[in-house]
């Protein structure tokens, strides 16, 4: 029988989808333990989104000096210290006392340390992937998905029986045992641009924003973001005291049904939009803009209705054109950025789109605490409008004349 082997373009999808599961594991775990940290520690909500906002605030800040590391140095190396780091500081989560530790130990060394894994890994995936780009990136982008639900869940539940300190122990020996694997599996890659020609931070700056295009995809993103970071940080919250669900439950539904839909969406949208990207240019834009618009309803009546399962319906609709809008994320992005440049884009745009969305749950704290979470969860649909519209501002406008022209390789 004929051996199958995987071609390390391949494997390297594979290596990479484990970091991201840890990477938004660790992110997760925080969100779904908030009840049990809120009554051991004595926290209010708006504490609790304080240390939520640090943590992206920190994040958002550091990813473009992830970005433009990533186009010049060593990306095995950046993506190794990167998990040891906020692996590091997951673990040590789990011996915070009062909100000056979690925001120290959680929101910056583990934002911190996140925030340098994402360029240099979406680097690497397009210099291994020109034809399969979007579907290489789709199957990396399904670990978020797996990551999250499958994270709040096993966080929730070893919470609930063990405490939630262990929740953190878990997960952040588990990224340490990775890191040693990884340092022996991946490949020391060389670097598409050579050191006699790096550029300044000015210049990278100067090029990646000189396209209006991009400054419609980071307002589109930030957008997503806001809302993105607003629900996964309050909607295990929001079960757990709206219908009464366990923490366990609260926590695996609220992130089940939005990212098995999403799971589905993000091939699908990576998938047809490969087919098409050779015959009609803006075909990525376009995924993204019916991702934003066609998600908009679902994610009002998610919050609005008081009907339980009619919820989880609306759940999992968001989490699909969700999916679609993931789909093309960075993959419209390098549409009209050079290879050399492209880690440093998702730096920037990362940079742009979480800062923005760092302000979601400290606000939804305030919403929640004068007018309801379900107010809150509603009042997040407005971002994804805002999203769309600027999507289709950058395809009306902009892209054709900033497209990147790129050979096959």
């Amino acid at each position: 029988m004929k051996r199958l082997r995987i071609t390390y373009k391949w494997e390297l999808i594979i290596m990479l989808w484990i970091a991201y599961f840890l990477n938004q594991g660790d992110r997760q775990i925080f969100n779904v333990v908030i009840p049990l940290i809120k009554e051991d520690l004595h926290l209010t909500d708006v504490q609790l989104g304080l240390v939520a906002s640090v943590f992206t605030i920190v994040y958002g800040c550091l990813v473009p000096f992830g970005g433009y590391m990533g186009d010049f140095l060593k990306r095995k190396w950046i993506i190794l210290i990167s998990i040891l780091i906020f692996s590091i500081g997951t673990l040590c989560t789990g011996f915070s006392g009062g909100v000056i530790s979690l925001i120290v130990l959680r929101g910056i060394t583990t934002g911190g340390g996140e925030a340098f894994y994402y360029p240099a890994a979406t680097s690497l995936i397009s210099q291994y992937h020109h034809k399969t780009r979007a579907m290489a990136m789709s199957i990396h982008q399904t670990s978020l998905y797996v990551g999250i639900v499958a994270s709040g869940f096993i966080a929730a539940y070893i919470g609930e029986h063990f405490g939630w300190r262990m929740s953190f122990f878990t997960f952040g020996l588990g990224g340490l045992l990775l890191c040693i694997y990884l340092f022996f599996r991946m490949e020391d890659t060389p670097q598409e641009v050579k050191e006699e020609e790096r550029y300044s931070i000015g210049y990278v700056i100067k090029e990646i924003f000189k396209k209006k295009t991009v400054w419609m995809l980071c307002l589109a993103f930030g957008g997503m973001c806001f809302v993105n970071i607003g629900y996964v940080t309050w909607m295990s919250t929001f079960y757990h005291e709206k219908y009464h669900l366990s923490l366990s439950t609260a926590g695996f539904t609220s992130m089940f049904f939005h990212f098995a839909a999403a799971l589905f969406g993000v091939l699908i949208g990576g998938k047809l939009s490969d087919k098409y990207a050779q015959k009609r240019k803006t075909v990525r834009l376009e995924t993204e803009l019916v991702g934003l618009l066609l998600g908009a309803p679902f994610i009002f009546f998610m919050g609005y209705t008081s009907n339980l399962y009619v919820s989880y319906v609306m759940l999992a609709l968001f989490g699909f054109f969700r999916g679609i809008y993931d789909s093309n994320l960075y993959a419209a992005l390098f549409d009209v950025i050079a290879p050399d440049l492209r880690a440093s884009s998702v730096g920037v745009m990362t940079a742009f789109a979480f800062i923005v969305g760092a302000l979601a749950p400290l606000l939804l704290g305030y919403l929640k605490t004068d007018y309801g979470l379900s107010f809150g969860i509603s009042f997040l649909s407005i971002f994804y409008l805002l999203g769309a519209l600027a999507v289709f501002v950058a395809i009306k406008f902009f892209f054709l004349k900033e497209f990147y022209e790129e050979t096959d390789s």
